[in-house]
């Protein structure tokens, strides 16, 4: 059963229209007709599963049959704070791959050595969009608009705080710091690290430095590491 991202769906409503982007690929690329099922996912933890009553290129309506919750909604906060990469594709990658493995929230955060301080969030929004309906999840990832990182580090968070970063100095692994179930704010620095002083202004803030093993890795790989570290010490 084909699968469609619809965040603008209501619950409470028997009729739902496909935006003119879905609707394109339902009619023209899926060839979808009247009469055929449809799964849908609304980004905040709901499938639908639907009829097409008018297969419009631009504007296909559809019949609400049944909603119901996500069964497998994870048991933990990851929110991820990322220097956009110099090479963007890398960035696209981990936000991919990130969402499948689970995510919910990234921060793009620009720092003093961020060689790429501009991002089309739109188009990364995108590619998260695809990695749920790839991986049949029913919750949508939060992406955030770039924030310079003196003041993204100030942002209220109800949860760990933790840096990795490559400068030495005491750090702790992930196994022995985290609190299983818990909430999760992970700082990733851009290519050339966090600079020492940013280190500093971030533990002030009451982060905690980690260590993501015994390799150097790039920003984007560090990102998916501490994002793969955190779900498996979860599986509980």
């Amino acid at each position: 059963m084909q699968l469609f991202y619809t965040p603008g769906i209501d619950a409470a409503s028997s009729t739902h229209y496909l935006d003119e982007e879905e609707s394109k690929h339902c009619v023209k690329v899926l060839r979808l007709q009247t009469g055929d099922k449809v799964q849908l996912i609304d980004g905040k933890g709901n499938f639908y599963t639907a009829t097409i009553k008018d297969a419009h290129p631009k504007r296909t309506q559809l019949q609400i049959l049944t909603v119901a919750p996500d069964p497998n909604r994870r048991n933990h906060y990851l929110h991820i704070a990322v220097a956009p990469t110099k090479n963007i594709e890398r960035i696209e990658w981990f936000l991919e791959k990130a969402t499948e493995i689970g995510i919910d929230e990234i921060s793009l955060i620009i720092c003093q050595r961020s060689e790429r301080k501009e991002v089309r969030t739109d188009r990364l929004d995108k590619i998260i969009t695809s990695a749920i309906k790839q991986s049949l999840k029913a919750w949508h990832p939060k992406l955030n608009e770039p924030v310079a990182l003196n003041k993204f580090l100030s942002s209220p968070f109800d949860g760990q705080r933790l840096i990795a970063h490559c400068e030495p100095g005491d750090k702790s692994d992930l196994k022995d710091l985290i609190k299983p179930l818990g909430k999760y704010l992970v700082l990733i620095g851009p290519e050339g690290d966090f600079s020492p002083q940013e280190i500093r202004d971030a533990i002030k803030n009451d982060f905690k430095a980690i260590t993501l093993g015994n390799s150097r890795l790039r920003t984007e790989t560090a990102a998916l590491e501490a994002c793969f570290e955190i779900n498996f010490l979860n599986r509980i």
